[in-house]
Parts: C-alpha cells; sequence; structure tokens
C-alpha cells in the first residue's frame, strides 16, 4: 500500500508521496508455461529383475533402451551365489540385450547362510560382483535360500565394510505373525538398526523402500546408508490394488502401503536429499503366474519406468530434480562415473499397451491402459 507503514497490530496510512507508484496488477501476469522438453543425463536403474533364458531375451532390452546401467537381482533358480554364476548370468544377458544400446549389467551376489567371505572379496575384485544382495529367507520370490540370521554372514559383511562393496537389503520380516503392511517398520526395529549400528562404514541400501518410516531411518542414517525408490510405490497407494475388485498385477514385495506412505516417499524422492535414487524392481512374471489363485509378486514397469518418475516429478513441481534422482545420486553413492551421454523427454500423450508378449506368453506392464504425459525420447540431439 502506497505511503502506509506497519507499526506492531495496525496500519498507518499516510498520504501518497510524489515516488510513489501503483502496486502492478499481478493477476495479469500469465503462468509460465510448462516445460515440454527435458534434457538429462542418461539415467541408471540401480535395482531391476532381467530373469534368465527366454524371459530374459524378451524384457532386458526395455531396461537397457532408457538405462545406461543395471544393478542386476541374483535371485534366479538356482540363485547366483557362486563368481562363475554371476559371470555367466552376464554373459547371458550381454548376449541377449541389443548391442547398439550401450547397456552395462552390474551383477550382485546372493548372500546365503554362512557365505565365504573370501568368494565374495575375489568376486568383487575380478569386476563379477558389484554388490551383495541380503534377502531374508522366504520374504519375496526366489529367497527360499536367503539368509536366516545376519550373525550367519557377519564375516561376509565385514569383508564387504572393508573393501567398500554395498550391501543391498530387501527390507521385510518373515515372521507370519506380523502384518504385511509392517514388515519393513518392523524390520527397522529387528534388524536394519542394528545393522546400521554394528557395521558403521558399510554402504548399505535399502532397497524400494515404502513406509514413512523407512525413509526417515534413511535420512537419519549417516551417509553409507541410502535407499532406492520405485516409480510404482510413488504413484500408487495399496487401494489401486483393490479398486473395483483384485488387480493380480498391482501386487508387488514389499506390498504398497497406504496413501500416508506414498505421500512420504514423493517427499524423499523429490527433496534432492542424494540418499534417495532410483531403483525401479521391475519384475517381469507370465501373466498366467500374476492371474491365479496364487499369484506371483512384481510389477513389469520397465517400458515406461522413466516417463512414470517423470510425471511424478512434474506433479510435485520438482522436475529440476529428476536428474540428481535418476542419474547422479546412484553413481556417487556406488562410487562410479556419471554418464556421459544425455536423453530427452518430451511432454507428449503415450497410450502404455496392455500386454507385451514376452517368452511365449505375455506380460502386463505398469501403467498398462493409460495416458502417460511424458514420452521417453533417446539421445538428445
Amino acid at each position: 500500500m502506497p505511503g502506509a507503514m506497519r507499526c506492531g497490530c495496525g496500519t498507518i496510512s499516510l498520504p501518497a508521496g510524489p515516488f510513489d507508484s501503483p502496486e502492478p496488477d499481478m493477476s495479469s501476469i500469465p503462468p509460465a508455461p510448462p516445460t515440454d522438453r527435458i534434457v538429462i543425463r542418461r539415467p541408471d536403474d540401480w535395482h531391476v529383475h532381467l530373469r534368465d533364458d527366454a524371459m530374459l531375451a524378451s524384457v532386458v532390452d526395455h531396461t537397457a533402451r532408457q538405462f545406461a546401467r543395471a544393478i542386476v537381482m541374483p535371485n534366479l533358480k538356482p540363485p547366483v551365489t557362486t563368481v562363475a554364476a554371476g559371470a555367466a548370468y552376464r554373459q547371458r544377458i550381454l548376449a541377449a540385450v541389443d548391442p547398439r544400446l550401450g547397456f552395462t549389467a552390474l551383477m550382485t551376489c546372493y548372500l546365503t547362510d554362512g557365505i565365504d567371505a573370501q568368494h565374495i572379496v575375489r568376486g568383487h575384485a575380478e569386476g563379477v560382483f558389484t554388490a551383495a544382495k541380503l534377502y531374508p529367507a522366504n520374504a519375496t520370490t526366489n529367497s527360499a535360500h536367503g539368509v536366516t540370521d545376519v550373525a550367519l554372514i557377519r564375516s561376509a559383511l565385514e569383508a564387504m565394510q572393508r573393501i567398500g562393496m554395498p550391501l543391498l537389503v530387501h527390507g521385510e520380516v518373515t515372521d507370519p505373525d506380523v502384518d504385511i503392511f509392517d514388515r519393513e517398520a518392523v524390520f527397522i526395529d529387528r534388524t536394519m538398526a542394528a545393522l546400521v549400528r554394528d557395521f558403521p562404514a558399510l554402504k548399505i541400501v535399502f532397497e524400494h523402500i515404502t513406509t514413512a518410516e523407512a525413509a526417515a531411518f534413511v535420512e537419519a542414517s549417516g551417509a553409507n546408508v541410502a535407499a532406492t525408490i520405485t516409480p510404482h510405490h510413488l504413484a500408487i497407494s495399496r487401494n489401486a490394488m483393490f479398486q473395483g475388485g483384485i488387480r493380480p498385477h498391482l501386487y508387488c514385495l514389499p506390498i504398497v502401503k497406504r496413501e500416508t506412505h506414498r505421500l512420504a516417499l514423493r517427499r524423499a524422492a523429490v527433496s534432492g536429499n542424494p540418499k534417495f535414487f532410483l531403483g525401479t524392481d521391475s519384475a517381469p512374471h507370465a501373466v498366467g503366474d500374476k492371474e491365479s489363485a496364487c499369484g506371483c509378486a512384481g510389477m513389469f514397469n520397465a517400458p515406461f519406468a522413466i516417463e512414470s518418475y517423470a510425471q511424478t516429478f512434474d506433479e510435485e513441481g520438482a522436475l529440476d530434480r529428476l536428474e540428481g534422482f535418476a542419474s547422479e545420486f546412484g553413481p556417487r553413492f556406488y562410487g562410479l562415473p556419471l554418464n556421459e551421454e544425455r536423453v530427452m523427454l518430451e511432454r507428449a500423450a503415450t497410450v502404455v499397451p496392455e500386454r507385451y508378449a514376452a517368452a511365449g506368453t505375455e506380460v502386463v506392464p505398469f501403467h498398462a491402459g493409460e495416458t502417460m504425459v511424458w514420452r521417453f525420447g533417446g539421445t538428445a540431439s
């Protein structure tokens, strides 16, 4: 207000002076137009299931088309527990992927009770294993050979801490008395807090976090503790699984949680905090294995992964922070160089296919039938 000044609780009006001018009418200024194209470093996927054999051949290019590198999960049948198995699996991936896509598979070792620490050290030194994966026994798909007690892998964790090899953790308890929606929070209390305390220099990735408790735990921990967040846990809450009936293609582990947790994950993802980075947990299953009386857990989100993340960041008004989350924070945590290649995303309506042919059957992608706001445009010219 021209010629006005505030004193305490009141306003004193003074005559307008010769140099006073009317306040501008801000309502007449149009809002900034939406961004129609963004260019970022080529992203990486720090958690993916590529499967094996015919399914591997069918799905790997969906990941490699968008991501330069991916941390590949070892829960095959049998699991990848040896250096030889890790090297052989990597060769199968390289044989299956389109070489023009410039994709690098980063392999992981499946930890088992009493695993030989020197075996892990050798695999890391030889460039076969980038990280090791802790599955609590029977926590998710093909985890029956997982760890029953962290004490049984202590020597391996000590060795990993010494050589700077990251530990990737599926953070859920498997106690049948614990409600499935509480298994992540209980895991923090029973296992993760002690793990972080007992191995203060061990790089730990709390994978595919799904709760406000997990986000807060990672935030409060040291710089050696980080987390990946999936596109589906950012996009949907548990209500989506039951919308109009049972939605088996939205069933995954850790299971999606209530809306308050989804919002907490979105805040973490777009915060610019380098502790949180991209990991799709894309996990394809044949349609018959999902649509059954005992359906498999996992969402196949690889075909439109970066578009899904971009939509979340766009909705949160944080497109300027997508590059850090998708392309920078992960490699820095792992001690790897940033990708030099640049890719673009365009604002363009794209309908996600209902199904993809795969391994003689079909797989249903995340966002099937939906219209995405963003489209991956490949290498930026």
